[in-house]
């Protein structure tokens, strides 16, 4: 029974010490060592609210925290948190009062991180100990408790070799729940925010390399992990420290990511799994990126198939300028080139790229025309085929112009029957075009732009037709607006000028497009019909009678 009595006396002893220990030392006591010796170590004036012991918990905790911005950049907070955790050695802590750092985490932080027009950001300055942002509290540095275990008294504020950063050393450093907000100083009003930030760094020390995990959430319903090791810290620019991480993203939102302009038109969910490796001067990253319902222009729709992005990635943090020194795009079977460089001074990325494309399966590059807002006429589809292309992509997002040569070959545009809207012709020349429309080849030199698409020098080769020439434009909202001339090949010359009253001369038709993409309408340029078969031959009744035979062809209401 006396062995119970002793063990039950114990325990009751241990209560009582854990009841009493928090009032018997008064970290608060603590509070004015750890502000000035955080100061001194970030250059930034930081200010720690009301601690308090927990032995259970074997830590010190603060009802908030806050950390200011470098003044030359913002008067607001850099770090604002809800609380502050500090695990402590519990023993030096209560026989000799001295305080050993072992953990700190921040709750519920919110982060803002800016950075300038030249590319400098607003952490950059942290740890570099500038006198003026350090003795911004209007306080001396205290005598230095032991945080941690070892560090000696700290040097004055102002001095460039902190001995307390040069011996700050925690075992974990963690972000719970925080709220990352980035953005441009110049623009404060566009700010990206990044809510439920998680990070954990282990063995954490300015002047050593240390593994680090980042998960976060995405604006929409994205979700972001980057794990890898990081440091040591660069004493003269914190963002310049080197760093090696995998970074996976999932169902980025490209819409509301807040790093795409909304007016380029560029939408969809995108998955990232690759590599980011810096040096702390140059980045690379490379990997693949995977996107589905992808939209590439203003009001188009969803690509119908994924996109696959193999890229690799060099960019130069000061420049703010990067090389994409592989991207290769794919859909299906249908594989391009893009390379080129970008730069991201200012509040838009703009781009200096080339896109090279050869042979691509057509069947499988339908699926992107909706996302590049080229709509076919109802109810067709294009089948079987190759595309190349050469294009040069330049300017900012939001306003892109792409222009080079685009040709198709051997291909179908099925469920379009190019007879029916040239019925007067597929009539008199006895040709059937079908409820299909075979296409030998297609070319034109695009010039694309927010303003519209222009194609020049088109030439339209259908076997059952024959040649069509001409250019013309489409404007945003898919009119269109094209001057063209039909070389009619085989029968379909010597009927058609026989009924037109023309002779057998003239085997050339000048007509418009006009309509919409969905909806084309072929109408006869009767005008340059008569001038082009007539020549000097005006006013009489037999140009009259050619000018009402032209407008038939095309079931144009006579005059």
């Amino acid at each position: 029974m006396k062995a119970w009595k002793i063990v039950a006396i114990v325990i009751a002893l241990l209560v009582v010490v854990v009841i009493a220990l928090p009032f018997v030392i008064d970290v608060n006591a603590f509070r004015p060592t750890i502000e000035a010796e955080l100061t001194s170590a970030l250059g930034r004036q930081v200010k720690i609210g009301n601690l308090k012991l927990s032995i259970l918990s074997g830590g010190i905790s603060a009802d908030n925290l806050s950390i200011a911005d470098d003044p030359s950049i913002s008067s607001a907070p850099f770090i604002q948190a809800k609380g502050l955790k500090v695990g402590v050695d519990l023993a030096p802590l209560i026989f000799s009062k001295t305080l050993h750092v072992t953990e700190l985490t921040l709750q519920q932080p919110q982060v803002t991180l800016l950075r300038t027009a030249s590319g400098k950001w607003n952490f950059s300055s942290l740890g570099s100990n500038h006198a003026s942002t350090a003795n911004a509290s209007g306080t001396n540095p205290a005598p230095a408790a032991t945080i941690p275990a070892g560090a000696s008294e700290p040097k004055p504020s102002g001095s460039s070799d902190s001995s307390f950063t040069n011996n700050l050393a925690v075992g974990k450093l963690s972000i719970e729940d925080g709220q990352v907000s980035i953005g441009d100083a110049a623009a404060p009003g566009k700010i990206r925010v990044y809510p439920q930030v998680n990070v954990i760094v282990k063995n954490f020390s300015f002047n050593s390399q240390f593994p680090f995990s980042l998960a976060a959430v995405l604006p929409g319903t994205g979700t972001l992990n980057l794990e890898g090791t990081a440091g040591p810290i660069n004493p003269d620019d914190a963002s310049a420290t080197p760093l090696q991480a995998q970074l996976k993203i999932k169902q980025l939102d490209l819409s509301k990511s807040g790093l795409i302009d909304p007016a380029s038109g560029i939408a969809g969910l995108a998955d990232f799994d690759g590599t980011l490796i810096s040096d702390g001067k140059t980045a690379q990253s490379s990997g693949t990126a995977n996107m589905a319902k992808l939209q590439l222009v203003p009001k188009s729709s969803p690509a119908t198939r994924p996109v696959s992005l193999k890229y690799t990635v060099n960019y130069d943090q000061q420049q703010q300028s990067g090389t994409l020194q592989q991207g290769d795009v794919s859909v299906g079977k249908a594989v391009a080139k893009l390379t080129g460089t970008f730069q991201t001074k200012g509040q838009d990325t703009t781009l200096h790229m080339a896109l090279n494309a050869q042979g691509m399966p057509v069947d499988d590059l339908e699926s992107m025309l909706p996302a590049l807002g080229v709509v076919l006429p109802t109810g067709a589809s294009l089948r079987g085929g190759t595309l190349s292309t050469t294009l040069a992509i330049r300017g900012p997002l939001a306003n892109l112009v792409v222009t080079g040569p685009v040709r198709m070959a051997d291909t179908k545009l099925a469920g379009f029957n190019l007879g029916s809207k040239m019925s007067a012709i597929s009539a008199l020349s006895g040709m059937k075009t079908g409820t299909d429309t075979s296409i030998q080849n297609f070319s034109a030199d695009l010039h694309y732009a927010p303003s519209g698409i222009q194609t020049q020098n088109v030439n339209l080769t259908v076997p059952a037709v024959g040649v069509m020439t001409g250019g013309g434009d489409i404007n945003p909202a898919g009119a269109l607006d094209y001057k063209m001339t039909a070389s009619l090949s085989g029968t379909a010359v010597s009927s058609l000028t026989q009924m037109a009253g023309l002779g057998a001369k003239s085997g050339s038709i000048p007509f418009f497009i006009h309509g919409t993409t969905s909806d084309p309408k072929f109408e006869p340029d009767v005008k340059g019909m008569v001038s082009g078969a007539l020549g000097g031959f005006k006013g009489n009744s037999s140009t009259n009678s050619v000018v009402n035979s032209l407008g038939g062809l095309f079931h144009k209401k006579k005059q």
